[in-house]
């Protein structure tokens, strides 16, 4: 065994759960196991053990494994921070911040860090199973590619191509992959899979034979939509899809155009005493809302921009008067302050915006990046708990003196006078199930508690899932 590679026939089929599913079913077979992705763009990201940072699917795709996360399972991050710009990350640290147009000229040179990140896992493991990105299919990047075909070929990986059903025409997604792809590159898939079916995956028996004959490629299955999806961490703010509720706590959180590290609210979405609501834009605040959430983003002062066209800025205010309660995590603790400087143009064109003012901190904007996990102390309830900080800037001010936690006796973050507003630049807070109880029974909400031991239970049925309606044995056969 070396590795397989799962490709997508677009972005957004299910690889990473793919990916994942395939980790847990592969280490439950006592293979040791790990994950990897070339290239990925997403601003939700997480700390790895190296002091590095990777996309938070290669993150779940490690719990899976039973590993800890590594810079190496994920070597190229591109963190958008505009429609047309991105920072780049290899091998977890800052390289560069690239436009669209450039980045085509910079990612062949970023091939040997794939390669040798690659190299290096597979050194260490048994079998590593590979996520693509967006899809093969898109043949002007093919010159330029690192991240499906590019990689596959220069790595000898086998491939194994994913098609969503549920967004219609399966059939032309797959086969028409293939009638556009390079008969070499095509030469490297070695079967596919449907994904996302809904209803009795025998009603697409046809369908699925006309695939096989018509690419003359091996199947492996009809994967069933898996229902609990939405209890694993997400990577897309637009899978992020908790269930509706009438009733509990009302969380409202912003829903803002860079919004990073998201997954923050995945275990407050799986309390059942608790109400989340996604506030996209043109939409006002609730006057329900319990508390307020400004989350994380990559680019503070943009999002900045964002929230006062919403015109959420006034929601907020008349929100505080009702007595509601705001917390700010990250850019959002950031947003809470005074000012917001970015003298060198780290985020963007160099300069200063008004925050809303809500508490007496001031940011600025460094080259310095912080990644580290931590361990803090709640300064309202005294729970300690675990999370991470990922972030530029530095905040300072009066209400400091009110900080949010303490790490290892100094102060982080604020809160104002009357205790309900409150910054942090701590992710990861609400994971730890004895700090969240703590933060909800102070909002005199109840906590249901065990969210890891909710997630493995979940990787175990996607596990379970996979090896009921694949071949996973043959999945994993494919390995060279």
């Amino acid at each position: 065994m070396t590795a397989i590679m799962i490709q997508g026939t677009g972005s957004n089929v299910g690889k990473s759960l793919l990916v994942a599913g395939l980790c847990r079913a592969a280490r439950r077979r006592g293979i040791d196991v790990a994950p990897f992705k070339p290239q990925n763009m997403s601003n939700n990201a997480a700390v790895t053990s190296d002091g590095g940072e990777i996309g938070r699917a290669q993150a779940l795709q490690a719990l899976a494994c039973g590993l800890t996360p590594h810079s190496d399972m994920n070597p190229v991050l591109l963190k958008p921070q505009s429609d047309t710009g991105a920072q780049v990350i290899v091998q977890g640290r800052r390289h560069a911040t690239a436009e669209a147009r450039d980045y085509g000229t910079l990612a062949p040179r970023l091939l040997g860090a794939v390669t040798d990140s690659f190299a290096r896992l597979t050194e260490r493991h048994q079998l590593v199973i590979v996520e693509g990105a967006g899809s093969p299919a898109e043949i002007n990047l093919r010159p330029r590619d690192i991240a499906n075909m590019g990689f596959a070929r220069v790595a000898g990986v086998p491939v194994v191509l994913a098609g969503d059903i549920d967004r219609g025409g399966v059939i032309a997604q797959i086969v028409g992959t293939q009638a556009v792809l390079d008969p070499d590159d095509a030469a490297m898939i070695a079967g596919f899979v449907v994904n996302r079916f809904r209803g009795d995956p025998a009603l697409f028996g046809d369908g699925y034979a006309a695939i096989a004959r018509r690419t003359g490629w091996r199947g492996f299955g009809v994967l069933p939509w898996f229902a609990d999806a939405w209890k694993l961490p997400a990577e897309d703010a637009l899978d992020l899809a908790a269930p509706r509720r009438d009733t509990g706590l009302h969380v409202v959180c912003l829903s803002l155009p860079r919004i990073a590290n998201f997954d923050d609210l995945d275990p407050l979405a799986q309390e059942p005493g608790v109400r989340l609501t996604m506030l996209g834009p043109g939409r006002a605040l609730p006057g329900d809302a319990d508390v307020v959430i400004i989350p994380g983003t990559k680019s503070t002062r943009a999002d900045l921009g964002f929230l006062y066209a919403q015109g959420w800025d006034v929601d907020i205010a008349a929100h505080l008067r009702r007595g509601g309660h705001l917390l700010g995590i990250c850019g959002g603790y950031q947003m809470l302050g005074s000012t917001i400087a970015d003298p060198q143009g780290i985020e963007g064109p160099p300069g200063a915006d008004p925050g809303l003012d809500l508490l007496k901190i001031d940011t600025v904007m460094t080259g310095d990046k912080r990644l580290t996990e931590t361990r803090a102390i709640h300064a309202a309830t005294g729970t300690g708990f675990a999370g991470y900080e990922i972030h530029i800037g530095s905040s300072e001010g009066a209400d400091r003196a009110r900080p949010f936690a303490h790490i290892d006796g100094r102060p982080e973050g604020a809160v104002s006078a009357d205790g309900r507003i409150a910054g942090s630049y701590l992710h990861g807070m609400f994971r730890n199930d004895t700090f969240r109880a703590a933060w909800l029974a102070d909002l005199n909400a109840p906590s249901h508690g065990g969210y890891g031991a909710a997630v493995e239970t979940v990787l175990d049925a996607l596990a379970d899932h996979l090896e009921t309606h694949l071949d996973v044995t043959g999945l994993l056969a494919l390995a060279r």
